[in-house]
């Protein structure tokens, strides 16, 4: 039995269409994990003060910590009271580590875990 896929809008059967709204949503959530990363880059360069050409460099696999000298142990504390007023989540301090602000990408991903809590 032929249809249109609801995600499309293209003819296709039931089970394609099935797969089709996956495809979709798979999409979405990476793309929301890009802009996550793109939030929390410009997160970093507006809290660090970074200069325009490291801000625009600032991805998901740039390394943050001995890589970006402005981030030492006071700015640690201003990034995270910073994540934690935009993105509306609780950082506990048992969560803090050196591990936490090894990416961008890794810290967008720690960002992502605590908003699906």
């Amino acid at each position: 039995m032929g249809g249109r896929c609801n995600a499309c809008g293209r003819g296709v059967g039931a089970r394609a269409a099935q797969s089709c709204r996956i495809r979709l949503k798979l999409a979405s959530l990476t793309t929301s994990s890009e802009t996550l990363s793109a939030q929390v880059a410009a997160l970093l360069a507006d809290v660090l003060a970074l200069r325009p050409e490291v801000a625009a460099a600032l991805d998901r696999s740039t390394r943050l910590f001995g890589n970006l000298p402005e981030l030492d142990s006071m700015a640690v504390a201003t990034v995270l009271t910073a994540l934690e007023d935009r993105f509306a989540i609780l950082i506990d301090d048992d969560e803090v580590s050196g591990a936490l602000f090894e990416t961008v990408g890794g810290l967008a991903d720690f960002v992502a875990a605590k908003q699906r809590r």
